[in-house]
C-alpha cells in the first residue's frame, strides 16, 4: 500500500472562511438555508447550501412525480431515496471536514452563487 497524498479539494476559499463555517456547511444537508441565514459572507457555506438545495428539489421532484408511475414508480423512489440519502452523507463529511468537493451527478449545477 503506497502513501499518496489525498487531494482535498477547497476550491477558492480561504482557510479561515472553511474553519469559521464547516459547522453550518455540513448542517446545510439538513436545513439548506441554514448557512445563508447565519454567514452569507461564507462561499463556503453557499457552496454546501447550493449542493443541499439541488439534492431537496430532487427529492421534492421525485416525491410528487414518482408515486405517479404505476408499479415502477414505488421502486424508482426508492432507489432516489437510497441514492440522496447516500449524497447527503457525502455533503455532510464534505461539509464538516473543510471540503468543497462536488457531489457526483448533480455537483455542476449551481442555483446559490
Amino acid at each position: 500500500m503506497t502513501n499518496r497524498p489525498v487531494k482535498v479539494e477547497t476550491g477558492n476559499y480561504t482557510r479561515e472562511d472553511i474553519e469559521e463555517n464547516k459547522t453550518m456547511a455540513g448542517l446545510a444537508y439538513l436545513i439548506f438555508f441554514l448557512p445563508l441565514i447565519v454567514s452569507p459572507d461564507s462561499g463556503y457555506g453557499k457552496f454546501h447550501a447550493n449542493q443541499a438545495l439541488i439534492l431537496w428539489i430532487i427529492a421534492v421532484s421525485g416525491r410528487l412525480i414518482l408515486p405517479l408511475i404505476p408499479f415502477i414508480g414505488g421502486i424508482l423512489n426508492t432507489l432516489l431515496s437510497v441514492a440522496l440519502l447516500v449524497l447527503g452523507i457525502m455533503g455532510m463529511i464534505n461539509g464538516f471536514g473543510g471540503r468543497a468537493e462536488e457531489l457526483p451527478i448533480i455537483g455542476h449545477y449551481r442555483i446559490i452563487k
